[in-house]
């Protein structure tokens, strides 16, 4: 085989063979193949597409690429991935609950893509967090405290970080065959016995419509069963934050609530609850999905999740009174300034992306890779759909580190919430395939 064959393939609109996909990623990783063949490559896939049995076969040769995780736990190896939303910080307190309840949760996360959040930015909020762990660190994580949130190391599928760095400036990001593989490479690759995939839809996802969030949760779940992870995926709203809060410390700062039980967020606890209950079916720690996301209500009601997530954090560097002292250990900014609504009348929408990407401009997030962000900006007190709203009211709070990013944020939240009639509330869970 060669790449020009597999690439002329492509472009007549013909899906390589397996073995041909297969053996193009391989040739990713070796360097057989140029930056300029796997461009060619993944424009060829965004064009004519890989079909499953192709996708399955990109997905384990990346997987294969680099080192494949094996375990000896007492207890299943789990784990939980979002594509990306508002407020969506359900991995922080997923993670430790799981582990109360007896799984072992190896979690690789991402920083913040585009206008979402990552879920390494918000734990480095927390002071002397390390999201770094080599893949023994990582093991030892994963049976004591039972759970770790962490990067990628440089051994797990590195063909995906080759060819994602090259789909970064060849303008093929958005091709769902592609961005299957690119997630599910590094999650096989922790060698999980279990997977349950957030799949967002709404203003704030990357998918916006349900059509297209579940084609890209039928295409995940059907690659992570063909590479033999049991999978389940749950299609859920993102038509609005899941908290009233965007922005890396504020986003902990809910955590720690829902934890403590010191503040009530019903849609990140009963998401949170969804999502446990189908890892624990998956994995045979519950009889049905139903019965673990009761699991999970107790562990996180009993602080049996505050306290793995305190353990966490104590071994991955952060302060060993957290859970006790989140509040004095979290980063806050200097200027708060209230957005005052200019209508009346109910909030009609909300445009999700907008809010993240005036979180990103304020220093929370990244406009060029390995910029430094600003842990503590964000939004707080957003209202939610369907709220009834007077003139002067206000519709969230900005948490800037100057005034001119205050000023430009709030008239960034003004312009993300349309005012008008009560809406339809969209349910939280929209679906669910696997």
């Amino acid at each position: 085989m060669d790449a020009r064959a597999v690439n002329a393939a492509l472009r007549r609109r013909e899906r390589p063979a397996p073995e041909a996909v297969r053996w193009f990623a391989q040739g990713i990783a070796s360097g057989a193949v140029s930056d300029a063949q796997a461009g060619a490559f993944a424009m060829g896939v965004c064009l004519t597409g890989l079909g499953t049995a192709g996708r399955v076969a990109l997905t384990e040769a990346m997987r294969d690429s680099g080192r494949v995780m094996t375990w000896d736990l007492p207890g299943p190896v789990v784990d939980k991935h979002s594509s990306g939303g508002i407020g969506d910080c359900v991995s922080l307190i997923l993670a430790p609950a799981l582990a109360a309840c007896g799984a072992h949760v190896p979690m690789i996360s991402g920083r913040g893509l585009g206008h979402t959040g990552g879920t390494l930015d918000k734990l480095e909020s927390i002071p002397g967090f390390s999201v770094e762990a080599d893949i023994a660190t990582l093991q030892r994580l994963a049976r004591d405290p039972g759970c770790a949130i962490v990067a990628a190391s440089a051994d797990l599928a590195p063909a995906d970080r080759r060819l994602y760095a090259i789909r970064d400036v060849t303008g093929t990001v958005e091709s769902i065959d592609l961005i299957t593989a690119s997630i599910l490479s590094k999650k096989l690759a922790a060698g999980l016995q279990a997977l349950v995939l957030d799949v967002k839809c709404g203003s704030g996802a990357f998918m916006k419509t349900p059509p297209e969030a579940e084609a890209l949760a039928t295409a995940l779940v059907e690659t992570a069963q063909g590479a033999g992870c049991a999978t389940a995926a749950l299609v859920t709203d993102m038509d609005q934050p899941l908290i009233h809060a965007a922005g890396n410390a504020l986003e902990v700062i809910a955590v720690m609530e829902v934890l403590t039980a010191s503040a009530s967020h019903p849609r990140l606890h009963d998401l949170t609850c969804a999502l446990g209950g189908e890892a624990l079916a998956l994995a045979g720690l519950a009889a049905t999905a139903d019965d673990g996301a009761l699991r999970i209500a107790d562990a996180i009601a009993s602080g049996r999740a505050a306290e793995r997530f305190g353990a966490m954090v104590a071994a991955q560097g952060g302060p060993a009174d957290f859970v006790h002292r989140w509040r004095d250990r979290l980063p806050a900014a200097p200027v708060q300034r209230v957005v005052a609504a200019r209508a009346a009348g109910h909030v009609a929408a909300i445009d999700g992306e907008a809010l993240g990407l005036a979180v990103v401009a304020m220093g929370g997030g990244r406009v060029r890779g390995g910029e430094a962000i600003n842990h503590a900006v964000g939004l707080s007190d957003l209202m939610p759909l369907g709220a009834e709203i007077a003139i002067g009211q206000p519709l969230a709070v900005v948490h800037a580190a100057e005034p001119a990013a205050a000023e430009a944020a709030a008239a960034a939240v003004r312009a993300a919430y349309a005012i008008g009639d009560p809406p339809a509330l969209p349910r939280l869970v929209r679906n669910r395939l696997g």
